[in-house]
């Protein structure tokens, strides 16, 4: 199915997202973003939505403009950030500071070697990190992306294409259990 297919199927509840899915997925309606990273941070959302009808959607959709490298490092950022954002919302979440000075001891090494640009992979972790509700890893992700120079507007595109796929993510569930 293809996102505009996906969109037309979508009831009234949803209307909303219909008409944002329309303009998000979109240089136009994702500001100082391009279309690899748009595709690459919708498909990371997508995986971490966990609906499979709506992950085979958006792999249908971008899959054709996408390197495997793109595709990769989407999937890369959706397993990672799983692991680490529950284990840093824990250890920054609980009342005894001391969990948070432990070390993880969970390997990381794909947040070292990403197979893009590593300031491109922390969008995906970012947006990931949204949907997951880890606001440590996001305030972490958002100061490095500042660091390399993105603009507010490019962050925000990033927190508004994984709050679009969350949606249409969630609005699929609702469809599939009725």
């Amino acid at each position: 199915m293809s996102i505009e297919q996906f969109r037309q199927q979508l009831p009234e509840f949803a209307k909303d997202i219909k008409l944002n899915l329309t303009t998000v997925l979109t240089p136009e309606g994702a500001p100082d973003l391009i279309q690899d990273d748009i595709d690459a941070i919708a498909l990371a959302c997508a995986y971490s939505s966990q609906n499979e009808t709506f992950i085979k959607t958006i792999i249908n959709e971008v899959q054709p403009r996408l390197s495997a490298e793109f595709i990769t490092a989407a999937q890369l950022a959706a397993t990672i950030m799983a692991m680490n954002n529950v284990y840093y919302r824990f250890t920054h979440s609980v009342t005894t500071d001391s969990y948070s000075k432990l070390p993880a001891k969970l390997r990381m090494n794909a947040m070292a070697n990403p197979p893009i640009s590593k300031k491109q992979f922390e969008l995906y972790c970012l947006a990931v990190s949204a949907i997951n509700n880890c606001s440590f890893c996001m305030d972490s992700h958002t100061k490095k992306l500042e660091q390399e120079g993105y603009s507010q507007l490019s962050i925000q595109s990033t927190i508004r294409i994984a709050a679009i796929i969350k949606a249409a993510a969630q609005a699929q569930t609702i469809i599939d259990t009725q």
